[in-house]
C-alpha cells in the first residue's frame, strides 16, 4: 500500500531536520502508525495465505486507506501552512519516485514469471491486468469482471492486489487539486479554508459511505473494488489530519483508552469477518473507525496507549517493509505453486508469505529506499514525473509485448476429426463412445485440437454476443432472442441457466434443420427449479433470479409452445434460502435434495400443457478443474486433466430424484453422461475437441458435435 511510504518529519525553515521534541505533534514521526502498518499488512498476508480464523484479514486494506488519507492530508496541509500553496508537480513527482520503482519491478517480474510458468490460457488476461495496474485502473477492471458469471470461478490474477493502490491514486488525483482550489479561494483566511475542507470531507464521507452501503447490497464486486465506495475511508483519515491541533488536547488517559479500543476494533473485525460478510458497506466502519481512533488517540502522546506495543522492534521493522511486502506476497502465492507444480496448501502458503517478506526486505533496501532518496530525481519535480512516466511506459510495453507473443503449447500428431466421424457414423452414439474411450489416455495435445486451448475460454455460443444470455444483475433481454428458423411455425423454448445456454449450439443447429423457431431464455446461475437461492457474487438473496424466472415461466405458459427444453447445473450455486431469506446450509443433504426436486416439480407444473412437450436435459459431468488451464499446464500429458467418472456428477442422488419426478410428470429425460465419459473416466479432450471451456461449461465445438445425438433423443413435434 502506498501509505507505507509516507513519513511525517518536522523540518526547520531552512530545510534541515530538527529534533523530534521540536516538532508540533502532528508532524512528528509516529511509531504507532508504523506499527499499524505492520498489523495491517500482516492481516492481509495471513488472510491471503489461508489462515481460516483470519478470513477477515482483508480489513488490513481499510487500515491502510485511513493511514494514507491521514498522512497525505497532513503533508499537504504542512505545505499549505508553510508556503500558502500546493505544488501538484512536486506532489506527484514525490509519489512517483516513492511508489513506482518498487511496483514496476513487481509488475515486470510478475509478467515474466506468468509468461514462463502460469498456464498460457491466463497470460493474455494477466498482461491486460498489468497494463491496467500500471495506469491505476485495475480496480475498475476487476469490478467489471467480478459481476460476469463466466469469471466467477476464474483464478485470481497475480496482480489483483494492485486494486488498492489504484483506489488511493484515484483519490489523490482529486484531493490535492481540491485543496489547491480551496487555498486559492481563501488566500487570506486559513479558518475559511479549513471550514471548506471539513464541509467537503463531510460530504465525501456521507456520500461515499451511503453509496458503499447501497452498492454492497446490490453488487458486491463494484462495492469492493470501487474508488467511489472507498473514498470515505481515506476521507476519515483526512478528517483526523484536519483535527490534529484539537486532538492534542485529549486527556492522556482517555486517549490511551481510545487507542486500545481502536486496535481492538481492527483486530476483532479481522477475526469476526469472513468471505461471506457483506463488505465494505456498514461492516467497513469497524476497522476504519478503529484505525482513526488509534491515530487520533496517539496525538496525546500517552505512553500507556497502543504505542507501548506498536513501537516494539518487530512492528517497526515490518511496518517499514510493509509496502514491499504487500507488493510481493500476492504474486508469490499465485505463481510459485505453478513453478513447483503443486496444489496450494497452508504450509506452502505460509512459507511463501515468509519468503516474500525476505524479498520485500531486499526490495526495500535495493529499490524502494534508494529510489525515493535519489538526489537527482528529487532535485526537480519534472525529473520525478519523468521517472514515473518512464517506469510506467516500460511496464506497459513489456506487458503488451508479452500479449503479442504469448507462450506456446506442445502438440503432437493430429487426432480424428470428432465432429466429422460422428456425423458420418451409422450409429453416432456408439462411434462417440469409441472415441471417448480412445481419448482416455491421451498424451500430447493433438495438433488439430479445437478450439485452441489458449482461446477455449472464449469459445462461447454466438448468442452470448446478442446479450440474450442475462448476467447476474440483468432482468430482461434487449430483444426477442429468436434463433433457429425465425419463420418456423413450431416454437421451441430453451430455458435455464448457463448449463442450458451451453446447449444452444446443438439446439440452434437442430432448430434450423427442423424448421423450428427457437426462443432462448437463460440467465447466469439462475436454475430452472422454483427455489430461492443465494447469490455469492452479490452476497445476498438472488432476487433477480426469482423475478426473471417467474416472468419466463409466465411467458411460456401464455405462449404454449410445441416444446420446452430445460436444463440447469446440478450444483447448489450459493445454496437454498428458506421463506424468510435465510440460508439453510445446515439442512441434511437428503432434505435439500427433496427441496430441489420439489422446486423442479413446481417448474414443470407451471408450464405443463397438453400441447407442450417438456424435456429435461440432465446436467453434464463436471471436470473438477479449469480444463483449458489444466491442458495448458499438462500439454504433454493431457490425461492428467481427465476426471474419474464416479466423481464427475454433481449431487447424483439429487439428479436421480429430479429425473424420477420429471418422468412421473410426463417429462422426457435425456441423460448426458454417456456423451462425455466411459464407465471409468471423463477425458477433457475427445478426439480433437476440447470438451469443456472452463470448469463446468461444455465448449461450443463439443455441443455442436453433439447436435445429431441430441436430435435423436428429442420428442418429435409437428411443424
Amino acid at each position: 500500500m502506498s501509505s507505507t511510504t509516507e513519513t511525517i518529519e518536522h523540518q526547520h525553515p531552512n530545510g534541515t531536520k530538527g529534533p523530534a521534541h521540536a516538532a508540533p505533534a502532528h508532524l512528528r514521526f509516529r511509531p504507532d502508525i508504523e506499527g499499524m502498518r505492520a498489523i495491517a499488512v500482516t492481516l492481509v498476508v495471513l488472510s491471503h495465505a489461508g489462515i481460516a480464523t483470519l478470513e477477515g484479514g482483508y480489513v488490513g486494506v481499510d487500515v491502510f486507506f485511513v493511514i494514507s488519507g491521514f498522512l497525505i492530508t497532513t503533508l499537504l496541509f504542512k505545505e499549505l501552512d508553510r508556503t500558502g500553496r500546493i505544488s501538484l508537480a512536486t506532489f506527484y513527482a514525490r509519489r512517483a519516485t516513492r511508489l513506482l520503482p518498487a511496483s514496476t519491478v513487481v509488475l515486470l517480474v510478475t509478467v515474466v514469471a506468468s509468461w514462463l510458468w502460469v498456464p498460457a490460457t491466463r497470460f493474455g488476461s494477466i498482461a491486460w491486468d498489468a497494463i491496467y495496474a500500471t495506469f491505476y485502473g485495475i480496480n475498475w477492471r476487476l469490478a467489471n469482471e467480478g459481476v460476469q458469471y463466466m469469471n466467477a470461478d476464474a483464478a485470481p490474477s497475480p496482480l489483483q492486489h494492485f486494486w488498492s493502490l489504484a483506489v488511493e491514486e484515484q483519490f489523490y488525483l482529486i484531493w490535492p487539486l481540491l485543496l489547491l482550489i480551496f487555498a486559492l479561494l481563501t488566500k487570506r483566511s486559513a479558518t475559511k479554508r479549513r471550514i471548506l475542507v471539513i464541509v467537503t470531507l463531510v460530504l465525501v464521507v456521507v456520500g461515499s459511505l451511503a453509496v458503499s452501503v447501497w452498492q454492497t447490497g446490490e453488487s458486491a464486486p463494484w462495492a469492493y473494488f470501487g474508488a467511489h465506495t472507498r473514498a470515505w475511508e481515506l476521507a476519515i483519515g483526512a478528517f483526523v489530519a484536519v483535527g490534529a491541533a484539537n486532538l492534542t488536547r485529549i486527556p492522556r488517559t482517555a486517549a490511551a483508552i481510545l487507542t486500545w479500543l481502536g486496535l481492538a476494533a481492527v483486530v476483532t473485525s479481522a477475526f469476526l469477518y469472513t468471505e461471506e460478510t457483506p463488505f465494505p458497506g456498514y461492516a467497513a466502519a469497524l476497522p476504519v473507525l478503529g484505525s482513526a481512533a488509534i491515530i487520533a488517540g496517539g496525538f496525546a502522546g500517552s505512553r500507556h496507549g497502543v504505542v507501548a506495543l506498536l513501537k516494539a522492534w518487530p512492528f517497526q521493522q515490518i511496518g517499514k517493509y510493509s509496502y514491499s511486502w504487500y507488493l510481493w506476497h500476492w504474486p508469490a502465492l499465485m505463481i510459485v505453486p505453478f513453478i513447483l507444480d503443486v496444489e496450494p496448501n497452508l504450509p506452502l502458503n505460509l512459507g511463501l508469505a515468509a519468503g516474500s517478506l525476505v524479498m520485500a526486505i531486499g526490495s526495500y533496501h535495493l529499490i524502494e529506499n534508494p529510489a525515493r532518496n535519489h538526489g537527482w530525481a528529487k532535485a526537480k519535480a519534472r525529473r520525478g514525473i519523468a521517472v514515473g512516466l518512464a517506469l510506467s511506459s516500460i511496464a506497459a510495453i513489456v506487458a503488451q509485448l508479452g500479449a503479442m507473443n504469448p507462450p506456446q503449447l506442445a502438440t503432437g500428431d493430429p487426432a480424428v476429426s470428432t465432429r466429422k466421424v460422428v456425423a458420418a457414423a451409422a450409429d453416432p452414439e456408439a462411434e462417440l463412445r469409441r472415441i471417448i474411450a480412445g481419448s482416455a489416455g491421451l498424451g500430447e495435445l493433438p495438433r488439430n485440437i479445437t478450439p485452441k486451448v489458449q482461446r477455449a475460454r472464449w469459445d462461447l455460443p454466438k448468442y452470448y454476443a446478442t446479450k440474450c444470455h442475462l448476467e447476474f444483475e440483468d432482468l430482461a433481454a434487449p430483444g426477442p432472442c429468436v434463433f433457429g428458423d425465425p419463420a418456423g411455425t413450431a416454437s421451441v423454448y430453451l430455458f435455464g441457466d448457463s448449463h442450458a445456454a451451453h446447449w444452444y449450439p446443438a439446439m440452434d443447429t437442430i432448430a434450423k434443420e427442423r424448421g423450428w423457431k427457437l426462443l432462448v431464455r437463460t440467465k447466469s446461475a439462475c436454475q430452472a427449479s422454483l427455489v430461492h437461492s443465494y447469490a455469492i457474487v452479490f452476497k445476498r438473496p438472488y432476487t433477480e433470479c426469482d423475478n426473471w424466472r417467474n416472468d419466463v415461466l409466465a411467458e411460456i405458459a401464455r405462449a404454449r409452445p410445441a416444446m420446452v427444453v430445460i436444463s440447469s447445473n446440478g450444483n447448489n450455486n450459493g445454496g437454498l434460502l428458506d421463506a424468510t431469506g435465510n440460508r439453510i446450509d445446515e439442512v441434511p443433504a437428503a432434505e435439500q435434495d427433496k427441496l430441489w426436486a420439489a422446486g423442479w416439480a413446481g417448474t414443470f407444473k407451471a408450464i405443463r400443457h397438453r400441447d407442450t412437450r417438456l424435456v429435461l436435459i440432465e446436467d453434464t459431468p463436471w471436470p473438477g478443474k479449469d480444463v483449458p488451464d489444466c491442458l495448458a499446464t499438462h500439454s504433454r500429458n493431457a490425461s492428467r486433466c481427465a476426471r474419474p467418472a464416479g466423481e464427475s456428477f454433481a449431487f447424483p442422488a439429487r439428479q436421480a430424484l429430479v429425473s424420477q419426478q420429471a418422468k412421473a410428470l410426463g417429462v422426457t429425460v435425456i441423460p448426458t453422461g454417456q456423451w462425455f465419459c466411459t464407465a471409468e473416466v471423463c477425458p477433457s479432450v475427445v478426439g480433437n475437441i476440447v470438451t469443456w471451456r472452463d470448469n463446468s461449461h461444455i465448449s461450443t465445438r463439443y455441443a455442436t458435435m453433439l447436435a445429431p445425438l441430441l436430435d435423436a433423443r428429442l420428442p418429435k413435434i409437428r411443424n
